[in-house]
C-alpha cells in the first residue's frame, strides 16, 4: 500500500516537471519575508512601483515551480533583489543541471521539500524576522506558582489539607493558563513547522551535492535540535486538537492548568527561539535555495528556448537577440543592441512598444536573478531598474497624473547621477501635458536621463521628440498595415522612427462620419505646415 502510494506521488512530480504550478497564491503570505528581510546590502530590491508596471505578480506565477512555501517565499525575494555578485552562478548550474537530468534524484528531493507545503509553513519566517513575545513583568510568579503546586500534590498523599491548598493554587493558575492561550495561538503555526523545516534540512544535507549550498549547516541544525525537545510540545498540541481525542484532551489540559506547563514551554522555548535566530534563517535559506534551484530547472524544462545571460560588469551595455515576453503566447521576437545610445520608440496604440520595454525589463531581472533569459542570446551589464510605465491619479492624496508621473521622473533623475548603472523604462513621457510642453520637457528630461552609465526606454507617440533626441538615441518603431477595413500588426522591431501616422485612417476604417474625417485631415495638414515652418525658422 506505501509503496503504491509513494508511485503514484513520483509520477506526479515526473509528470509535473516542466509545467505550470497548478495551485492558489497567496501573495500577501509570499511576499511577506522579503517585506522584512534587510536589503540594504543588495544592489537593488525592486520597488512597488516597478513591479506593478511589469506585472510582476503574474509573472511570478509563471516562473514559480516550488514544491515547499520556504520555497515559495525564498524565489520571490530572489526574484525581487539584484545582488552586488554572482559568486555561486557555477555551483546553481551544477545543480540545476543534475536537478534536470537525473530524475530519481530530482524526485527524492522535491518529496523533501512537500512536507512544508501547508500554509502554516509561511510563518516559520517571523520566527528570526519578527519581535518575539516576551513575558509580562509578573511573569515571576509563575515558576513559583508552579513549584508549589507540584509540592502541594505531592504533599497531598501525606496530608490531606494540602488539597486545599492545591485547589486554591489551581484557581489562581487557570487565570494564568487562559490568559496564556492567546499567546500560544500565535505560535502553534510557526513552532512546529519549524521542527518540520530543520528535518527536511537535515535529510536533504545527507546528499553531498546539496552540501555546498551551506557546508556548516549541521552547526545551525544542530542548535535546533537542542530545542526541538520543547518543540515537540507543540506538535502534540496539533496533534490532539486535530485528532480530537477529547477525553485524553481533557486530561492533559487539567494536568496543564493544575502545573502551569504551557506558559512554562512557550516562554521557554520563545527564550531560544530568539537567540537562535541566525540559525533558524540559515536552515531557511538552504531549504529555500535548493527549492528555488529545483523551481529555475522546471522553469527552463518547460521553454520553448531559453539562454543563460552573459552578464559584463563595468560596461554600458544591453545585446538581446530574438528576445520575447515569457507571458504573451506565441510572442514575435525581437533582437536589438545597446552599446552607447538609449532607445527611443515610436509607433501607434496596441503595436507592441510597451510589450517590448516590459520584454527588455523582464530579461534584465531573471538574467540577473535566476540567471535565465527568454532569448537566444541576452548580454547585460549588472544594472538597476526604474520606471514610469503605468502611472494613475492618485484621488485619495488629490494627485493629478501629471503630478504623479513628475515624481517618479524626478526619482529618476536622482538615481541617474549616483554613479550606479540604470535601467529606465517610461512609457510616454509626460502625456498629462498639453503638446508643446511636454515635448520640450520631455527631451530636457531624457537627455538628462541617458547621461551617464544608464540605458534609457521609452516610447512616445510624438514624432518631433524623436527629431529632437536622434543624436542622443538610436530611433526605433514598431507599425501597423492598414487595409481597407482592417488593421493588422506584426509586433516587428523596425529601425528608424515611425513615418506613416494612420490614426485619421483607423477612424475612417471605423465608419467615423465623412465630415469628422475631412476636417480632422484638413487640421492635420495645417498643423504639419507649421511644424515644417518651426523648423525652418
Amino acid at each position: 500500500m506505501i509503496s503504491q502510494r509513494k508511485k503514484r506521488i513520483k509520477e506526479k512530480l515526473l509528470s509535473e516537471f516542466g509545467n505550470l504550478k497548478d495551485d492558489s497564491f497567496n501573495f500577501e503570505e509570499i511576499k511577506s519575508y522579503f517585506r522584512k528581510k534587510d536589503h540594504s546590502t543588495a544592489f537593488q530590491a525592486l520597488s512597488d512601483k516597478t513591479c506593478n508596471d511589469l506585472d510582476f505578480q503574474e509573472l511570478f506565477m509563471f516562473i514559480d515551480r516550488t514544491h515547499s512555501k520556504v520555497g515559495q517565499q525564498y524565489l520571490y525575494n530572489r526574484l525581487r533583489t539584484i545582488t552586488l555578485d554572482s559568486k555561486e552562478t557555477t555551483r546553481n548550474e551544477k545543480l540545476i543541471a543534475k536537478f534536470t537530468d537525473n530524475p530519481d534524484f530530482r524526485v527524492s528531493v522535491q518529496g523533501q521539500l512537500s512536507k512544508l507545503n501547508e500554509r502554516e509553513v509561511f510563518y516559520i519566517a517571523t520566527l528570526f524576522q519578527d519581535e518575539i513575545l516576551k513575558p509580562p513583568a509578573w511573569y515571576f510568579i509563575v515558576p513559583l506558582l508552579s513549584f508549589t503546586s507540584v509540592l502541594s500534590f505531592i504533599m497531598v498523599f501525606f496530608h490531606p489539607v494540602f488539597f486545599l491548598v492545591l485547589l486554591g493554587l489551581s484557581i489562581v493558575n487557570i487565570v494564568i493558563h487562559f490568559w496564556n492561550k492567546k499567546n500560544l495561538f500565535n505560535y502553534f503555526s510557526s513552532i512546529p513547522q519549524l521542527s518540520k523545516l530543520n528535518g527536511v534540512a537535515q535529510e536533504l544535507f545527507k546528499n553531498d551535492s546539496l552540501k555546498g549550498i551551506n557546508p556548516d549547516l549541521l552547526k545551525s541544525t544542530n542548535v535546533l535540535n537542542k530545542v526541538n525537545s520543547r518543540m515537540s510540545f507543540f506538535n502534540l498540541e496539533v496533534e490532539m486538537q486535530s485528532d480530537q481525542r477529547i477525553l485524553f484532551w481533557a486530561i492533559m489540559e487539567l494536568v496543564k492548568i493544575v502545573f502551569l506547563i504551557e506558559p512554562l514551554f512557550l516562554f521557554g522555548t520563545l527564550k531560544r527561539i530568539d537567540s537562535r535566530r541566525k540559525e533558524i534563517e540559515d536552515v531557511f535559506l538552504f531549504v529555500g535555495e535548493i527549492d528555488a534551484l529545483v523551481s529555475i530547472a522546471s522553469l527552463r524544462r518547460g521553454l520553448r528556448n531559453f539562454c543563460t545571460p552573459k552578464i559584463v560588469d563595468g560596461q554600458k551595455r544591453l545585446v538581446a537577440e530574438d528576445a520575447y515576453h515569457p507571458l504573451i503566447y506565441d510572442c514575435v521576437k525581437n533582437s536589438i543592441q545597446i552599446n552607447k545610445k538609449s532607445i527611443l520608440l515610436t509607433g501607434s496604440n496596441m503595436s507592441g512598444k510597451t510589450s517590448f520595454i516590459r520584454t527588455i525589463a523582464i530579461n534584465v531581472i531573471t538574467g540577473l536573478t535566476l540567471n535565465t533569459c527568454f532569448a537566444e542570446q541576452f548580454t547585460l551589464s549588472r544594472m538597476r531598474i526604474f520606471s514610469a510605465i503605468r502611472i494613475s491619479d492618485d484621488l485619495l492624496n488629490d494627485k493629478s497624473y501629471y503630478f504623479e508621473e513628475v515624481i517618479t521622473i524626478k526619482e529618476m533623475l536622482d538615481k541617474s547621477i549616483d554613479g550606479s548603472f540604470n535601467l529606465f523604462l517610461l512609457d510616454e513621457i509626460f502625456k498629462g501635458t498639453n503638446t508643446v510642453e511636454r515635448i520640450s520637457a520631455g527631451k530636457a528630461v531624457l537627455s538628462a536621463l541617458t547621461k551617464a552609465d544608464n540605458i534609457v526606454f521609452v516610447s512616445t507617440h510624438d514624432i518631433e521628440l524623436a527629431d529632437l533626441l536622434k543624436d542622443e538615441y538610436d530611433l526605433y518603431h514598431f507599425s501597423e498595415l492598414v487595409d481597407h477595413k482592417t488593421v493588422d500588426f506584426d509586433y516587428k522591431l523596425k529601425e528608424g522612427k515611425l513615418k506613416n501616422r494612420n490614426a485619421i485612417r483607423i477612424l475612417q476604417i471605423n465608419d467615423y462620419p465623412e465630415s469628422i474625417i475631412k476636417e480632422a485631415i484638413d487640421i492635420s495638414e495645417e498643423l504639419d505646415k507649421i511644424t515644417i515652418t518651426n523648423t525652418l525658422i
